[in-house]
């Protein structure tokens, strides 16, 4: 008997566009969901349950084009699907698990963050959604956003702790790539931030060289010893006391 099944007329990843080809009008744009994917890539590399996309686009209704956040979280699909990666996020290829965090980066000008993402957003079942702008002076610069029966609720308690995710949120001055700036980070549940691939790296480099200099600092003091030893012993002898005697 045969059974229709809809899913086999859906278009793929392959056949979908990857993006909607507007470049973004600032590099932090993708630095700073770039740095967040970097630090997961680390702090969950024993997990293949998750994925973070990049300016990447996002089809959650075959009649509608793709949504492309600045950066977007998904947990419970697959990290990798195969050695080509993903095109593109597809809701129907994904068993419809939609993205539980967006990130939306402002840069020179809005881009309908508050407004018609925001509701593509919570049409979607997205739960948790970021905005961070860094040319905001009175307000907040990272909104965080939790889908509560169908509506955005804005959080507070920086940095925004997540327990679906298992994760925190928030903002710290640092370096990334050469560029000191305010960056947004991961953070445990007693708020600590977790440290970037770069800082990991240089805290390896800086013990490495304390052990180094450790090991030197022992071997000086022993050969000083050795040569205290050598000396003591020398008077012995010159007294005509035999140290194998003694």
């Amino acid at each position: 008997m045969f059974r229709y099944d809809p899913r086999l007329c859906l278009p793929s990843s392959a056949e979908l566009p990857d993006s909607d080809d507007t470049p973004v009008d600032n590099e932090l744009q993708d630095l700073i969901p770039g740095l967040l994917k970097m630090i997961l890539a680390q702090i969950w590399s024993k997990r293949m349950d998750w994925f973070f996309g990049v300016d990447m686009g996002i089809y959650y209704d075959p009649e509608k084009s793709a949504i492309v956040p600045d950066g977007f979280l998904s947990l419970g699909v697959e990290r990798i699907v195969d050695e080509e990666l993903r095109l593109s996020y597809v809701l129907w290829e994904e068993d419809n698990i939609p993205p539980i965090l967006t990130l939306e980066v402002v840069s020179q000008k809005y881009r309908r963050e508050y407004s018609a993402k925001k509701n593509l957003y919570a049409e979607m079942g997205v739960l948790y959604y970021a905005i961070y702008s860094s040319r905001r002076r009175r307000k907040p610069r990272l909104e965080l956003y939790r889908l509560v029966d169908g509506e955005y609720l804005l959080q507070s308690g920086e940095p925004f702790w997540m327990p679906e995710i298992g994760l925190g949120l928030g903002r710290e001055r640092g370096t990334h790539q050469g560029i000191t700036r305010e960056w947004l980070y991961w953070y445990d549940q007693q708020g600590d931030r977790y440290l970037t691939p770069d800082e990991r790296a240089e805290q390896a480099e800086q013990r490495a060289e304390q052990a180094q200099q450790q090991a030197e600092q022992a071997q000086q003091q022993a050969e000083q010893e050795r040569q205290l030893r050598e000396e003591l012993l020398a008077k012995l002898r010159q007294r005509g006391i035999d140290p194998d005697s003694l």
